[in-house]
């Protein structure tokens, strides 16, 4: 099965959290991150990242269902 990873680019304050957590899942690209595809393996780093990122600008979905951050 496979997640749905995306970065709102107006939040994302670049602070690389996300590409130092999970480095083959996002990378920090000029004055934002991004991920490195939309579609990634379900993988708890991700979903780490997510829950890490200070300005909460990851979004990790499975179909319409957020599954990270976590609450």
């Amino acid at each position: 099965m496979t997640w749905k990873a995306s970065i709102d680019g107006q939040q994302c304050m670049a602070s690389g959290m996300c590409a130092g957590i999970a480095p083959g899942i996002f990378v920090l690209d000029g004055p934002h991150a991004r991920p490195l595809k939309e579609e990634i393996p379900e993988d708890e780093d991700a979903l780490d990242a997510a829950d890490s990122c200070p300005a909460m600008a990851i979004l990790i979905q499975d179909g319409d269902t957020v599954v990270g951050p976590r609450p």
